[in-house]
C-alpha cells in the first residue's frame, strides 16, 4: 500500500530535502543510524549522518560498543552542516556527556526542527547512556529541542533527573499493558493522542528509531509538527506489519512501502 508518495518532490523536478541523524550505529541493521536512514529514504528525503557510537549488535542483543571521539563527531556535523542545506536533524544514542555537549554545541543556535530521541536502551537492555550524559542531555540538548520523543520509562528517568515537565512531548506508550498503544503529543501549541491496536509480535527492534527519524523526514519535507508526528504515526503501524521477519530476537521492521 502506498501512503505519501504524492507528496514526495521528484529528483527529475528538484533537489530532495536533506536531514541529518546523529546517532549510534547497529551492525544488524535495525535501529540507530541504519534504520534512521533507511526510514529517511523510505519518504524521499536524502539522508546524512553523524556517527557517535558502534555497537557489534543483532536481534539478540549488544556484544560489544564503543565510542567514536568528540572530535570526530564534531567533525561528522560540521563535515554535513557545511555542504548540505539540512532541513531537519534527529538525535539517537549519544553515550557519553562529552558527545552530548559537542551535539548541543553544533546544534545551538541553527534554528533548524530538532528531534530528540533519547535513548538509554536498546531493546536488549543494554544500557547506551549513562546517568552524566543524562544530565547533560537535559541542560545543554533538550532545550534546543523541537520534540523530544521519549517511551514512559526513558520519560520517568529524565523526570527523576530533573527534566521540566513543560518540555515539547512525544510520549510514546508501547510499554504500558493492554490492547490499545497510546503515544500522546503535548507541546505549548498541540495536544494529541494517537492509538493503535497493539501488534504482537517480537518484531519490534528500531521501533523508536524509527518513528522518530519519519518525524524528522516530515519535518524536512516541510509539514508542520503534528501533522509529522500523524503521518510518523501511520509509518511506523505499517512498518511493524511489513516486518520481514529476521533475526532469532527482537527483529526489524520493514522500511520500505
Amino acid at each position: 500500500m502506498t501512503i505519501y508518495s504524492s507528496a514526495y518532490p521528484s529528483a527529475s523536478t528538484s533537489r530532495p530535502p536533506v536531514a541529518l541523524t546523529i546517532a549510534g550505529s547497529d551492525s544488524g541493521g535495525g535501529a540507530g543510524v541504519q534504520a534512521d536512514l533507511k526510514t529517511f529514504e523510505a519518504h524521499r528525503v536524502f539522508g546524512t549522518c553523524a556517527i557517535t557510537l558502534v555497537t557489534a549488535q543483532n536481534t539478540l542483543g549488544v556484544q560489544a560498543l564503543d565510542y567514536l571521539s568528540p572530535q570526530l563527531v564534531r567533525a561528522q556535523i560540521r563535515a554535513v552542516l557545511s555542504d548540505f542545506p539540512v532541513c531537519a536533524v534527529k538525535t539517537g544514542a549519544l553515550g557519553r556527556p562529552e558527545l552530548v555537549q559537542v551535539v548541543a554545541e553544533e546544534l545551538r543556535g541553527l534554528g533548524l526542527p530538532l528531534v530528540v530521541d533519547p535513548v538509554m536502551l536498546a531493546k536488549s537492555g543494554d544500557s547506551l547512556l549513562d546517568a552524566e550524559a543524562l544530565h547533560t542531555l537535559i541542560t545543554e540538548l533538550l532545550p534546543l529541542a523541537t520534540l523530544i520523543t521519549p517511551n514512559v520509562p526513558e520519560w520517568a528517568a529524565l523526570q527523576a533527573a530533573g527534566a521540566p515537565r513543560a518540555l515539547p512531548l512525544l510520549l510514546k506508550g508501547g510499554h504500558a499493558e493492554g490492547e490499545l498503544v497510546t503515544d500522546e503529543l503535548c507541546t505549548l501549541t498541540h495536544s494529541l493522542t494517537l492509538t493503535a491496536p497493539r501488534l504482537h509480535t517480537r518484531h519490534t527492534h528500531g521501533t523508536g528509531c524509527t518513528l522518530s527519524a519519519a518525524i524528522t523526514a516530515h519535518l524536512a519535507l516541510g509539514q508542520d509538527l503534528e501533522r509529522s508526528v500523524r503521518s510518523a504515526h501511520a509509518y511506523l503501524q505499517a512498518a511493524l506489519r511489513r516486518a520481514p521477519g529476521l533475526g532469532a530476537g527482537a527483529g526489524p521492521l520493514g522500511f520500505w512501502e
